[in-house]
This record gives structure tokens, sequence and C-alpha cells, in this order.
């Protein structure tokens, strides 16, 4: 095993993530092994450690693992290649906004539904109280 390289049980403590994770994203093509040191031991270097720390950071951004899939690698390239991937990000953080704005829209009208509903069943509910007065 060369200095550089870890082993999976490593890179999960380190990263803080689990090896099931770690799998799991290599499925999604996420990170890769760059060797396997007998049957089955896979190895990994430095770079997956900072694809994990990347994955992490977009994760905390909201994009979802299928987004990261699409901006990923343009982190890992050359300088102009990792522009284009800030400007995905950006992009893509631009359509969460619009969709929260017409989220935030929606939830403003149920919100005012909820107070009219609210003051008609306590409208209701007064008229059919009997005077407490007497």
């Amino acid at each position: 095993m060369s200095v550089d390289n870890m082993k999976i049980g490593d890179l999960a403590r380190r990263a803080g993530v689990s090896q099931r994770t770690i799998h799991y994203y290599e499925r999604l093509g996420l990170i890769s092994p760059v060797a396997r040191e007998g049957a089955s031991h896979r190895l990994y270097e430095e770079e997956a450690f900072a694809r994990l720390e990347k994955i992490a950071a977009l994760k905390r951004l909201g994009l979802s693992l299928e987004e990261i899939q699409q901006v990923i690698d343009m982190y890992f390239a050359d300088a102009d290649t990792h522009l284009q991937g800030k400007q995905k990000v950006i992009d893509i953080l631009k359509g969460q906004l619009s969709k929260v704005d017409v989220q935030l829209g929606e939830l403003s009208e149920f919100r005012r539904d909820l107070i009219q509903n609210i003051q008609h069943m306590e409208h209701l509910y007064d008229d059919a109280v009997p005077d407490k007065r007497a």
C-alpha cells in the first residue's frame, strides 16, 4: 500500500462517513478507488477524501446526489472546467430559490386560508355557546 493510499475504513473514519456510504457513492460514480490491494481491499488516494468533502459541502447547500453527479467531476478538472462546475452549482441553487419562492407564496396563501377558517369557526362557536352573562 502506498503511503498516499488509504483503505476504505481509514477513508471513512477520516471523512466522517460510513463504509456503506462510500460504496454507495462508488456505485453512483462520485468517487472511485485507485487500486485494490489483494482480492478485496479498495485503496483510495487523497482525491477521494477531497471528493467526499466536496460532496458533503454540496449536500449542505441543498444539492441532491443526482445534481452532485452533474458537477462533481468539474471540481476536480482544470481551472476552466472548475469554474463551469461552480456556475452549474449557482444555476442549480437559483433553481432551488425559485422553487422556494413558489412554495413560500403557496404557504402564505395557505396561512391566509387557515386564518379565515379559524375566524369563521370561532364565530360559529361563539354563536353556538349560550350567553354566560346570566
